[in-house]
């Protein structure tokens, strides 16, 4: 047993039910549904209009209201998250208007000022002004008012009910106005928790459209006797699935819910490994021109394997398969999907075989996906690149797995417990550790105390 580990009896119980998901993707089903057969319903109830799926992208934006609908409604008729003290909230407790006033106002005014300096970041960031994020941009110019001033009551309701209003906005809030004392630390987690917000919801945002569309108008004919479109089909809803719920993760992030930011990563290290898997720096690493381009002269898999029917058939399932492990990553989230953050400790579903199943089937799948040792160029050349650049991939994806476990490592006791618990017990980690501990039987040992430290001493982003 590792120095720093100490015992864990149990799989800690989950902070997010399997129910939350499950209610989301129920949601997402029905909204897709009725999109592929609006001409009929039109037709059945007599609408005007034209007679074609509704596949815009502004059906593909609904379809967020219908993933968070239902899982907001079973987190708190069900789940009853509201009650959990992590929320911050004693309903039992209200406060005279005229009490948290003065506390309201100064993160009212933190809030639009945060917000006023994300949209000065959208306008000069060039990328966000062309291609696909141009939707994201539309969207979020239309959201702005309406966010603006539903903010007002939103923030007054939520102070009079909160245990210690004076949060991480309010502390940003008091850093402007220079009147009262505030905690630059808490300033720091107001910005990284917002900086998440900004980056990775207009991202999200942006990609919506795209695959939604692709679902709604897919031709299901013939997929039996065709493996690699089917694969395609069913690949793009599984990826539709991840996109859908993951969004709503970025954009529902209310305390009522218990979906807050509780604590951005503060690791430099967390937010350079994670940035370089989106745009605009992908493009630079992981492009087809990227310094990490590993798909030169690689046909894939549905190339190499044609005329191998009973192969493609297993080999698109293996591919289908590791889609849905990913999808399902991020549905087990529910509400509380987004990068670089806390927000509660996950320990069912695809969490209790691995502590990064997304990752993993992520990486699993570009390499059965590509083959990147097999080039239809005949070099040798670029096999050993391909192979080599690929590999360094997933050596990106396998440091921001260990960024996030040192967060999260410092923040939390239950993730501790999980970490040990998953060490010892867990169908696909055990092997890996076990694994580590014989390469390296003599490597240094922290305990639990020193790597909280230097967790939270690393410098901030």
């Amino acid at each position: 047993m590792s120095a720093h580990q100490p015992p864990a009896k149990a799989l800690p119980a989950s902070d997010v039910s399997a129910g939350v998901g499950l209610a989301g993707l129920l949601g997402l089903f029905a909204w897709i549904a009725f999109c592929r057969n609006w001409p009929q319903f039109a037709d059945a109830f007599a609408l005007p209009g034209p007679r074609a799926p509704l596949s815009g992208p502004y059906a593909a934006l609904a379809a967020l209201a219908f993933s968070a609908g239902p899982m907001a409604l079973w987190s708190l008729l069900v789940d009853k998250v509201h009650r959990n003290p992590s929320t911050g909230i004693d309903w039992n407790h209200r406060r005279p208007l005229a009490d948290v006033l003065p506390v309201s106002v100064v993160k009212i005014g933190a809030l639009w000022a945060t917000w006023a300096i994300i949209g000065f970041l959208y306008c000069v960031a060039r990328w966000y002004w062309d291609g696909q994020y141009l939707f994201a941009m539309e969207v979020i110019a239309a959201a702005a008012i309406p966010l603006f001033v539903l903010s007002v009551p939103y923030v007054l309701w939520l102070d009079r009910r909160m245990v210690e209003p004076r949060d991480h906005a309010w502390h940003f809030g008091a850093m402007l106005l220079g009147r009262e004392a505030f905690d630059p630390d808490e300033v720091k987690k107001h910005w990284r928790a917002w900086i998440i917000k900004g980056f990775f919801g207009a991202f999200m945002i942006s990609i919506l459209p795209g695959g939604f569309a692709a679902v709604v108008e897919a031709d299901l004919a013939g997929l039996a006797a065709d493996p690699v479109r089917a694969s395609v089909v069913l690949i793009e809803l599984l990826f539709v699935i991840d996109v859908q719920i993951g969004t709503v993760g970025y954009l529902v992030t209310f305390r009522p819910l218990d979906a807050h930011i509780r604590s951005g990563n503060p690791l430099l290290s967390g937010w350079v490994a994670a940035l370089i898997c989106y745009p605009p720096l992908v493009y630079a690493f992981m492009g087809a021109d990227g310094m990490l381009a590993y798909e030169v002269n690689t046909p894939g898999w549905a190339h190499w394997l044609a005329g191998h029917g009973a192969l493609m058939w297993l080999w698109a399932a293996w591919l289908v398969f590791l889609t849905g492990v990913y999808a399902w990553a991020t549905v087990a989230f529910g509400v509380r999907f987004s990068n670089l953050t806390y927000r509660g400790v996950l320990t069912h579903g695809p969490y209790r075989f691995t502590r990064h199943p997304a990752y993993l089937s992520k990486n699993l799948f570009w390499w059965s996906a590509t083959l990147p040792f097999l080039v239809s160029s005949g070099s040798p050349v670029d096999a050993i690149r391909n192979t080599f650049f690929l590999a360094c991939v997933s050596a990106i994806y396998f440091w921001r797995a260990k960024t996030e476990e040192a967060h999260l490592l410092g923040e939390d006791a239950k993730y501790r417990e999980y970490h040990a618990w998953m060490d010892r017990h867990g169908l696909i980690t055990r092997p890996l550790t076990a694994l580590r501990r014989r390469l390296r039987p003599h490597g240094p040992m922290l305990t639990q105390g020193q790597r909280e430290t230097r967790t939270i001493e690393t410098p901030s982003p």
